[in-house]
């Protein structure tokens, strides 16, 4: 299978599926001489960890990370650090349950990616979805972190906005909040309202979206490219590959159509260190090019496509059946894709960062 791979310079290929005996990434393009540990990677890996609450699937997976190569450390060096060779990261599968997909082996589940894969393919691993599971993100999230620890004095937060029709108001939006509550919210007071929607939602064995936000601020002006390598093309590409994501917005995104042109231009003024941008309906992008406000973007992630309610679909003979998905998944993707997205976003960055400095000598 082809396209496993994502980056120019700091470049991200993860392997591995739902059901097998482990996942990984192999991070090639990462400069030498950071620093980095098996607990640096942990870190992040435990914000994205299933099992921490009933409104996410209950698969328990400790998620735990071992750094295969591309580090170094001896009594010369104590501190382990990168030697610029390829990192390859692995993380162990323990708590599969195949059986839960035995009855789905020769059906194609409504909204997953099952005919998709079998169209394209003859063959798929119906074990969780195989490659098509959203259990891959993991390893994309390991990469995340050694990205981080690239971008220096950037720093990438995400938030969930929305959970079904249920959205935090824009002047409520506080991403320092998201780690008071279990549901990443800028605003906790919508947490009632979203633990009972998706209360009902999980009793009633179904499921709902969610639209995640991010922002990285830090990031200077004169990352990224025009026209065939534009910052925010490679980012809404890098979101749009996760799992259920269904539409970026970079900035104001779609909202931009209703604005008037004085609207839309973000207005700038004189400062002591470069230009004061008076708003971001860029998001903090133009011509394809970082202009040094924060970069934003915002995700639409549709409903988890297992439910519970019998829906029609077809086998793989072609006859028409009724098919219910059972096992244990999350009724919101939304709420563990933040991990996910905030990575992504420090990937893009990382290589944006590397390629800009290759090509100018700019730091």
């Amino acid at each position: 299978m082809s396209h496993n791979t994502f980056g120019h310079l700091f470049r991200v290929t993860t392997w591995g599926e739902s059901h097998g005996p482990a996942l990984g990434c192999v991070v090639d393009g990462c400069p030498p001489g950071i620093e980095l540990t098996e607990a640096d990677v942990q870190a992040w890996l435990e914000k994205r960890r299933p099992g921490q609450g009933k409104f996410v699937t209950q698969r328990q997976e400790p998620d735990a990370v071992r750094i295969l190569s591309g580090v170094f450390s001896d009594e010369r060096h104590p501190q382990q650090v990168t030697t610029g060779t390829p990192i390859s990261m692995l993380i162990e599968n323990v708590d599969q349950r195949s059986r839960d997909y035995s009855e789905i082996a020769a059906a194609f589940r409504p909204g997953h990616a099952d005919y998709s894969y079998f169209a394209k393919y003859g063959v798929r691993d119906y074990r969780g979805g195989g490659r098509q599971s959203a259990r891959e993100t993991a390893a994309r999230v390991a990469a995340g972190a050694v990205a981080r620890k690239i971008l220096a004095g950037v720093a990438i937060r995400g938030a969930v906005v929305q959970i079904g029709p249920h959205a935090v108001a824009a002047d409520r939006i506080d991403f320092s909040r998201t780690e008071e509550n279990p549901f990443w919210a800028p605003d906790p007071e919508i947490v009632p309202v979203w633990e009972e929607h998706l209360e009902a939602v999980r009793k009633a064995g179904s499921s709902t979206g969610a639209v995640v936000a991010v922002e990285a601020t830090g990031v200077p002006a004169g990352w990224g490219a025009p026209i065939y390598g534009k910052l925010d093309a490679e980012l809404a590409a890098a979101l749009m590959s996760i799992n259920a994501a269904k539409g970026v917005e970079i900035g104001a995104g779609f909202a931009a159509a209703a604005l008037s042109g004085e609207e839309n231009a973000d207005e700038m003024r004189a400062g002591n260190d470069g230009p004061i941008f008076l708003s971001n309906q860029a998001g903090g992008v133009l011509g394809g090019i970082s202009t040094g406000q924060p970069v934003t973007a915002r995700v639409a992630f549709k409903p988890t496509s297992s439910i519970l309610t019998p829906r029609r679909s077809l086998n793989e003979a072609g006859e028409e059946i009724e098919l219910r998905t059972k096992g244990r998944h999350d009724p919101c993707v939304g709420i563990r894709a933040v991990p996910v997205v905030e990575a992504m976003v420090a990937c893009i960055l990382a290589d944006a960062f590397l390629r800009h400095r290759g090509q100018t000598g700019l730091g």
